[in-house]
């Protein structure tokens, strides 16, 4: 079984993610399951990594435990 250490988390640039970095959105995204759509650019902060390298989850406008696919995001 692998530590979130050994795993590599990389945003639609190429960077290097973390726990606690901030993070932009780089297209308008429909949130499933929520009447909610965060918009291009929305700054949000403090992410959390996932076992899944292509996942990560955070908290946007009140709304917890949301996932964003790293395809669709850059660190800012």
């Amino acid at each position: 079984m692998e530590d979130s250490e050994d795993i590599i988390v990389k945003d639609s640039n190429g960077n290097v993610l973390q726990n606690g970095d901030v993070i932009y959105p780089i297209k308008d995204l429909p949130v499933k399951g929520a009447n909610l759509t965060i918009k291009r650019g929305t700054k949000i902060k403090n992410i959390r990594l996932t076992d899944n390298p292509e996942e990560i989850e955070c908290s946007v406008n009140g709304t917890r435990g949301i996932v964003l696919k790293t395809c669709f995001i850059k660190k800012a």
